[in-house]
């Protein structure tokens, strides 16, 4: 066994990883009942950026708050991602869940007031993106 072989097997465990945890995640919102649709979700991509990058520059928030949300910011413009674009719904998914993550540290830390001060959509948007979260 050589190393590309290693390396395959572990890149496609983590492909196969990934989409099971993308599938429970939708399951898990279906059956909470969430009625938030793609389409919501989707419409809600330019206000998500435009919060990140409040977020980011708001000397309040703790710095490794600011840290994160920098880093996930140049996650999200840097072309290359863990699973690539090109594929459909999960090429996506790992974008989705960054932010995710990035949102819910900054909730943990700063509260739910900074998503409210920070948030440049509507409010149908802010609900949806708490249903998101």
């Amino acid at each position: 066994m050589d190393v590309l072989d290693v390396v395959l097997g572990v890149v496609g465990g983590l492909l196969v990883v990934w989409a099971v945890l993308v599938v429970a995640l939708y399951a898990a919102s279906r059956r909470q009942g969430d009625p938030t649709s793609l389409r919501e979700a989707l419409r809600l991509l330019p206000d998500v950026v435009r919060l990140l990058r409040r977020l980011a520059a708001d000397p309040t928030l703790p710095r490794g708050v600011r840290w994160r949300l920098w880093l996930t910011l140049a996650y999200l413009a840097v072309p290359i991602d863990l699973v690539p674009d090109v594929i459909p719904v999960v090429g996506y998914a790992d974008d989705v869940v960054v932010v995710a993550l990035a949102l819910r540290s900054v909730v943990r830390s700063a509260g739910p007031d900074a998503l409210h001060r920070h948030w440049p959509g509507t409010p149908q948007g802010l609900a949806t993106l708490t249903r998101l979260l």
